[in-house]
C-alpha cells in the first residue's frame, strides 16, 4: 500500500503493536488506528478501490481522515515480513518510502508513500505526455534509477535486490522525479542465509539466467535496468523487440539515431554525449553472462 505522510521535524521510531498474532508497524502513525482507517476507507479492500496490481498483490487507494492518501498493497507472502523490517530503513530520494506494514489474521499489507503522477510506463504510453518528456528529463530519469539501484546493491547492508525493475515499478512524484517502487519481490542478500528464491519479474525485463537458476544476485537488476534505460530512450515498451534488434544488428555499429524516440526532436549537443553513454552502458548491462555485466555502482 502507499501512504503519503505529513512531514515531521523529527524522525519518530517505528511503532510495533503485537497482540494475538497481530503486528502493526507504521512510521509516524498509530499502527492499529491506521489499520482500522485503511479497512474503512477501502471498504475492506473492495475492488472499486483497486487502482492496480503490484508484484506482491493488488494496490488499493484510500483517503484517510487526516487527508493523507493511501494506496494499500495487499499480499499473501507472509515470509516477506522477515525482510520488510530492513526495507523500512531504506532512505533514498529515488526509492519510494516503505512506511510500514500490517500483519493481521485476515489481512497482510504494506504501507508506502503515495506518488501522484503515476508510473513511468503510463507516461511513456501517453503520446501527449511523452512528447513533453524531453531528453533532459529522460537522462535524469535513467540516472536517478541507476543511483537508487546502486544504493540498494552497494550501500544497504545486507544488499537488496529488487527483482522486478520495470517502467511499471518506477513511480513519479509531483516534480516527475522517479522513485523505485513495489518491493513485494525484493530479496536481501544475507550471507548467512539461502539466496535461492522462486522466479519473479516482469516479462521482457527478466534476465536470461533465470531460465536455469533461481539464485538471486544483483545482476538480475542490472539486466532489467538495461531494458528500462532503452525503453526511456526509445519511448516505448520494448520487450522482445530489444532482443530481435540486437540480434539483427552489429551492436558495435548501432547508431544513436536508431534507438532514440522519433517523437522528440534530435537532442541538443549537451545531451548527445550523455545519451551515447547511456546507450553504451545499456548494451553492457544486457550481457548474457551475469558476471560480465557492470555493477550498478559503475553504471551510476
Amino acid at each position: 500500500m502507499i501512504i503519503r505522510s505529513r512531514k515531521k521535524k523529527e524522525h519518530q521510531p517505528i511503532q510495533h503493536d503485537m497482540q494475538n498474532g497481530e503486528i502493526f508497524s507504521v512510521l509516524n502513525f498509530d499502527g492499529r488506528k491506521m489499520y482500522e482507517e485503511i479497512i474503512k476507507a477501502t471498504n475492506g479492500f473492495d475492488s472499486m478501490y483497486c487502482i492496480g496490481k503490484g508484484g506482491s498483490g493488488n494496490v488499493y487507494k484510500a483517503i484517510l481522515s487526516s487527508g493523507d492518501i493511501v494506496a494499500d498493497v495487499e499480499t499473501s507472502q507472509k515470509d516477506f515480513l522477515n525482510e520488510v523490517r530492513e526495507l523500512v530503513e531504506i532512505r533514498h530520494r529515488n526509492i519510494v518510502k516503505l512506511l510500514g506494514y500490517c500483519s493481521y489474521p485476515s489481512h497482510l499489507f504494506l504501507v508506502y508513500e503515495y506518488l501522484r503522477k503515476g508510473s513511468l510506463s503510463s507516461l511513456l504510453s501517453n503520446e501527449h505526455e511523452a512528447k513533453n518528456f524531453d531528453w533532459s528529463s529522460r537522462v535524469r530519469i535513467v540516472k536517478s534509477v541507476a543511483h537508487a539501484l546502486s544504493h540498494m546493491h552497494h550501500d544497504c547492508k545486507p544488499p537488496i535486490v529488487h527483482r522486478d525493475i520495470s517502467s511499471n515499478n518506477i513511480l513519479l512524484n509531483d516534480e516527475y522525479e522517479p522513485c523505485v517502487s513495489d518491493f513485494g519481490t525484493t530479496k536481501l542478500l544475507n550471507p548467512n542465509s539461502s539466496n535461492w528464491m522462486s522466479r519473479a519479474g516482469t516479462y521482457g525485463y527478466v534476465a536470461p539466467e533465470l531460465a536455469y537458476t533461481t539464485k538471486v544476485t544483483e545482476k538480475f537488476d542490472v539486466y532489467s535496468f538495461e531494458v528500462l534505460a532503452l525503453e526511456v530512450l526509445m519511448g516505448m515498451q520494448v520487450g522482445d523487440f530489444i532482443s530481435s534488434f540486437f540480434q539483427s544488428s552489429d551492436s558495435t555499429n548501432i547508431l544513436l539515431k536508431d534507438v532514440l524516440d522519433q517523437c522528440l526532436p534530435p537532442p541538443l549537443p549537451q545531451f548527445e554525449d550523455e545519451l551515447i553513454t547511456i546507450a553504451g552502458l545499456a548494451i553492457e548491462c544486457r550481457h548474457s553472462h551475469p558476471q560480465s555485466r557492470p555493477t550498478m555502482q559503475r553504471v551510476s
